[in-house]
């Protein structure tokens, strides 16, 4: 398995194209091989390979906008390939679930992107929060319904081991539960902070790392996707390098 950083990280530090490029060199001399690139500039993907291979990184994934997977399929698959990406992400649900037909009218829309993307030799990948862990009216969670309505080769998960938690479910037990269809998945700790839940660096708050990365290998992970939404004040590049350095210290690369 494979350490790699989570651009929307430093989605504040890459604005600009200029500062986009600064922050790829600054990940690479962190120690990272991988990224995930999210929230950043508007980029060229001939303009992404280059300074991928300039400080060499991997782009594994992205988060992509949400019409253009699903309304532009074609044009999104040979972007990806321009810089070498074989997971295309949808960072969330439209509408969050917040609204009636959110859930079904997300099934019907990227259902077709999914296997368009699987003919193409790449896999679209759903990235979760909290309110997957809402019980639909059927009595499952929608995370299972998402499982079970889209076949494994055209969704898998980008399982995020602070939502999980947040949701009130076992990030070690849900990799499990979804083995094969987790190439990808988003390390953020959990801490404690004045009452109230706060994302940390890999390593500084209490969720059980011994476990989840068992549990990753066994299901398959290829790409530790490292992000903090928030660091609440602290420089992001530092809290990269904090978790980076705490995952190579358990032998990760």
């Amino acid at each position: 398995m494979q350490i790699g950083a989570q651009f929307y990280t430093l989605r504040d530090q890459c604005k600009t194209l200029e500062a986009f490029a600064e922050s790829l060199k600054r990940v690479a001399d962190i120690g990272y091989r991988t990224v995930q690139i999210s929230g950043v500039c508007p980029y060229d993907p001939a303009w992404l390979r280059d300074r991928l291979k300039e400080t060499g990184l991997a782009c594994v994934i992205t988060h992509t906008n949400q019409d253009r997977i699903a309304d532009e399929t074609q044009a999104v698959i040979a972007d990806h390939s321009v810089f070498g990406c074989d997971y295309i992400g949808v960072g969330s649900m439209p509408g969050g679930l917040r609204n009636p037909g959110d859930y079904e009218s997300f099934v019907e829309r990227f259902r077709p992107a999914g296997a368009a993307i699987a003919a193409a030799g790449k896999r679209l990948m759903y990235h979760n929060h909290h309110f997957e862990f809402m019980k639909a009216p059927d009595g499952k969670l929608y995370l299972e319904k998402l499982a079970e309505d889209f076949a494994p080769e055209e969704l898998g998960f980008t399982l995020d081991t602070y939502w999980v938690q947040y949701g009130g479910g076992d990030p070690a037990a849900w990799l499990e539960r979804l083995s094969g269809r987790v190439p990808c998945i988003h390390l953020k700790d959990m801490a404690c902070v004045n009452f109230e839940q706060h994302m940390a660096p890999v390593g500084e708050g209490n969720l059980n790392w011994e476990r989840i990365l068992s549990s990753a290998e066994r299901a398959g992970a290829k790409y530790l996707l490292v992000e903090q939404d928030d660091c609440y004040g602290e420089d992001p590049f530092d809290c990269l390098r904090r978790s980076y350095q705490f995952l190579r210290a358990l032998g990760l690369g």
